[in-house]
């Protein structure tokens, strides 16, 4: 499978900083792994991250919301668009070699159904690669900073709780926590990868508030960037800006994402 190598400046010409800037060690970790096909995309959304990584078409992405799934179609970048539950696949047992979820499994309340499910379609040895966050996550966000540092315990907890139900998170957990999760389904957990050091993680979350009309824009229009011709510019300064500290820490514990590769 080819990748691309130029994501993170192509993430930026088209998503807000944040966004491109987290998206850009995923896509940097899974350009790493070895992809068979037939390949299945859990939660393809609009089809961006498999746009940005991906330098030829994958086989099948599924998502539920069908106006995402209409703009998965302009990147041109999957065989077959299904619109799904991840707990109803419409393919025969054994089908895949390979499939990932990126930022997706964290949203789904009913998340062991899906991973059962997962696990069917995937054939014996095959390969499903997920990003998700850790329960360091919201911690390493700049008001959880703030009211810690203070030693306000009663208001943390309750920030947390505000903050996860805001992103609609329903799973973040230790690596423990998210291990007992695959294994429980019938994986095999093969490579970890803690990512998203807390100075990164803060950073996009003190960058976030001036993103609000971008979040704005992605609801009412279903893109991000309100004028384009602009971006280059932008793209161009926060790429020189940023791309060196894309890279992934050696024996990152406090990390607030996380990245397994689980086999069949």
């Amino acid at each position: 499978m080819k990748f691309k190598e130029d994501y993170f400046k192509q993430y930026l010409l088209e998503t807000p900083v944040p966004l491109a800037f987290e998206r850009a060690f995923e896509c940097h970790i899974l350009s790493q792994q070895e992809f068979s096909r037939p390949i299945l995309d859990v939660g393809c959304g609009d089809g961006i991250f498999a746009k940005m990584l991906f330098d030829e078409k994958i086989d099948t992405g599924i998502d539920p919301l069908a106006y995402e799934l209409e703009y998965a179609k302009k990147t041109n970048k999957y065989d077959e668009l299904i619109e799904a539950f991840g707990d109803k696949i419409p393919k025969p047992d054994n089908h895949f070699s390979s499939a990932f979820s990126n930022s997706v499994l964290e949203h789904i309340p009913d998340l062991d159904s899906v991973l059962k499910e997962v696990h069917r379609v995937l054939k014996p040895g095959g390969a499903f690669y997920a990003t998700i966050p850790t329960n360091y996550f919201d911690k390493h966000s700049f008001v959880s900073r703030v009211i810690c540092g203070l030693g306000l315990k009663k208001l943390g907890a309750r920030y947390t709780s505000f903050f996860n139900s805001f992103w609609k998170h329903y799973h973040f957990y230790d690596r423990a926590g998210w291990e007992n999760m695959f294994e429980r389904n019938g994986f095999k957990v093969e490579n970890v990868i803690i990512y998203g050091a807390p100075k990164d993680c803060l950073f996009n979350d003190s960058m976030a508030p001036f993103c609000i009309h971008n979040f704005l824009i992605k609801k009412i229009a279903n893109r991000w960037i309100v004028i384009p011709f602009l971006r280059p510019i932008l793209a161009g300064m926060w790429h020189s800006l940023l791309t060196s500290r894309v890279k992934v820490y050696d024996n990152l514990e406090d990390g607030g994402l996380i990245f397994l590769k689980l086999l069949k």
